[in-house]
């Protein structure tokens, strides 16, 4: 069963939370043409180990794989796990930057996908769409609901907006470890699936992260040559948002708000 963290849990996962937001929010003003992915994976390294705490991402396993880095940067058709390298932005690009980190024993994750310079205006609708699809996702995360009751709100702006949502990959809890129960999909899965992503009742005290994953054409993804990143099939950009919140009774509590 997830989690219900202490006052005292919580608190903790707030100041890794706080380093992950304070990160994202650093990295933005150098998200500019030019700027290569690495100096930005760097830049974020630098500055959670300057706070006594760790990058989340970097060594992380899955399976017989790790993944080499403290940021996991995602270009246009990349929609996450993209490998920071020497590939320098480029006006109209969109970049998505996800970062964890791990300070006394708890984490805190979030997402946020950035323009690079001017882009189109379909571009910038995708980005503006997925984001406020993460805020009424977040709004349902409210004791007693259910995680299909922020799939819903996630999937139902974002297909009425002529957009996708990407299906293998999901949100999850969060804590002590990284990723932990209950998965929470960008999607209220069909019949078949609901064991893969049960419909778990959420209580006071949860710590999720919610990430909607949104595609401007299909929703089909492929893996890259590198086995981490995962693109669209199509071809077409893809933005991710996410936010670490804890559940309450009115409203969630957004840990990794940026300033």
């Amino acid at each position: 069963m997830p989690a219900i963290r202490s006052t005292e849990e919580i608190a903790k996962i707030e100041k890794a939370c706080r380093i992950v937001a304070e990160t994202l929010g650093l990295l933005e003003k150098y998200v500019k043409p030019g700027v290569e992915t690495i100096e930005l994976d760097k830049i974020a390294e630098d500055y959670i180990r300057s706070k006594n705490a760790s990058p989340a991402f970097k060594g992380y396993q899955v399976d017989d794989k790790y993944f080499p880095n403290t940021l996991c940067i995602s270009v246009n058709e990349e929609v996450v796990h993209g490998i920071p390298g020497n590939r320098a932005l480029i006006e109209g690009d969109i970049v998505s930057l996800d970062c964890g980190a791990k300070l006394d024993g708890y984490y805190g994750d979030s997402a946020v996908t950035y323009p690079v310079g001017i882009i189109s205006d379909e571009t910038r609708k995708l980005l503006e769409v997925t984001q406020q699809s993460l805020m009424l996702g977040i709004a349902q995360a409210i004791d007693r609901n259910k995680v299909y009751d922020i799939s819903r709100a996630i999937q139902t702006y974002c297909e009425s907006n002529g957009f996708s949502l990407t299906r293998e990959l999901v949100g999850h809890g969060i804590g002590k470890n990284l990723h932990e129960e209950p998965p929470i999909p960008n999607f209220v899965p069909p019949l078949l699936h609901r064991n893969r992503y049960p419909n778990v009742k959420l209580y006071e005290g949860m710590g999720l992260a919610i990430e909607p994953m949104v595609h401007a054409g299909g929703y089909q993804v492929v893996t890259g040559k590198d086995k981490w990143t995962v693109k669209t099939k199509d071809g077409k950009p893809a933005a991710h948002f996410e936010h670490t919140v804890i559940v309450q009774d009115k409203y969630p509590l957004i840990l990794t708000l940026r300033d």
